[in-house]
């Protein structure tokens, strides 16, 4: 839908008059390489897509909010004085879990009438849900009177209202890659010191094509937050040789090669090394992208996947399956999963001439095998969160 669709949709919901309006939106994000480095302090490479959540929204004169998405039935209302009361909402609790973020953080709340469109898929890993909660910050914090938006301060607040209300510990790279993409660049993001470099994405004569496996599921709070629970593990027993440490970010490859013998429980000796290892991917995917090597780049994608299979173990038989399709056609130079694992999306580097190719070969493998259709995106590298003024 267009924007002037949504307003016109936005008056048939809640009345009034299309002067009133306001329009914010934010991104999606598919993560380049650097997967579950973000919550252990280390270093992404995301960029923010064309997906995005727009919010048409007008200011209320009284504390009531209400809230409505174009593709659900029901309007979801509340007050500011009860925001803490959402938390079970199957559509909403990520926007009043903002909005509680907000309003702890000192932001002046007002009522207010939202209408939420999105083009993000949900369940593909690209971060939907970041989405939302980052266009409901900066769109609340404005309503509020909020003239200068510190995008940073929005997504760590996102990221604090998927912990204390949602009740996933994630980390801070999809809510910073949605609020601070720029278009035709990936973030070099420090999850540790939030620095951050913008590295102009040049594919001349490639596409990055994300393969969505259309499985059914759910980031998987309890998967996740064990995976988590894991690292922090492997970081408390490094610290007994490694003392200074705060975070696996610290660590680099040679001192763990040197400590990692601290670490007497398999499993998460493998979760560490993933971690580790992946960190050192990032840094070396940013030096060869910088000298226009493409080919390297698409190794260490690869070798992403086959980390996260193995080691971190969050991939699955359909995630897998893409990725391996990917690398029997000639012209694709690396296939990985991207996002938290168990479903989702994988993200390839394919040649021009051959997206067609790798479209129709491994749509038409993963339906014969996996008994269902896998969706592909040619993704755009767009920006981040914003107000939309026209």
């Amino acid at each position: 839908m267009t924007i002037s669709e949504l307003k016109k949709e936005f008056i048939r919901t809640f009345g009034g008059a299309e002067e009133e309006l306001r329009v914010f939106a934010s991104p999606g994000r598919v993560n380049l390489i650097g997967e579950h480095t973000d919550y252990n302090g280390g270093y992404v490479f995301p960029a923010a897509l064309t997906f995005c959540t727009t919010v048409i929204a007008r200011k209320r004169n009284d504390d009531i909010i209400r809230m409505k998405a174009t593709d659900l039935p029901e309007i979801v209302e509340g007050s500011i004085g009860t925001i803490d009361q959402f938390k079970d909402l199957k559509w909403g609790n990520y926007q009043f879990g903002v909005f509680a973020e907000l309003q702890n953080a000192g932001y002046t709340l007002t009522g207010a009438d939202l209408l939420y469109h999105d083009t993000t898929p949900h369940g593909a890993g690209l971060s939907s849900s970041a989405a939302i909660e980052v266009s409901s910050a900066i769109a609340m914090a404005s309503l509020g009177g909020a003239t200068k938006i510190d995008h940073i301060e929005m997504a760590k607040l996102s990221q604090m209202a998927e912990h204390n209300y949602v009740g996933v510990k994630c980390g801070i790279m999809d809510q910073f890659a949605s609020a601070m993409g720029q278009k035709d660049h990936a973030i070099f993001l420090d999850c540790k010191s939030l620095e951050y470099e913008l590295i102009p994405i040049q594919l001349d004569g490639y596409k990055l094509v994300l393969s969505n496996t259309n499985k059914k599921h759910s980031l998987g709070a309890s998967k996740y937050n064990e995976r988590r629970s894991e690292c922090e593990r492997g970081l408390e027993q490094l610290k007994e040789k490694l003392p200074n440490i705060t975070c696996l970010g610290d660590v680099s490859l040679k001192d763990f090669e040197a400590a990692k013998d601290v670490i007497t429980d398999e499993t998460v000796l493998r979760r560490v090394q993933h971690v580790i290892e992946e960190d050192d991917r990032v840094k070396r995917s940013i030096e060869v992208l910088k000298k226009g090597d493409l080919d390297a780049f698409g190794q260490l994608m690869s070798a992403s996947h086959r980390s996260l299979r193995d080691l971190y173990e969050v991939s699955c038989p359909e995630l897998d399956l893409l990725a391996a399709e990917a690398l029997k056609i000639d012209g694709v130079l690396g296939s990985r999963m991207t996002g938290a694992g168990f479903g989702g999306c994988t993200v390839s580097l394919v040649k021009d001439s051959a997206v067609d190719q790798f479209i129709s070969q491994i749509g038409e493998k993963y339906r014969n095998t996996i008994g269902y259709e896998a969706s592909f995106y040619i993704t755009e590298i767009g920006d981040g969160g914003r107000e939309i003024k026209e």
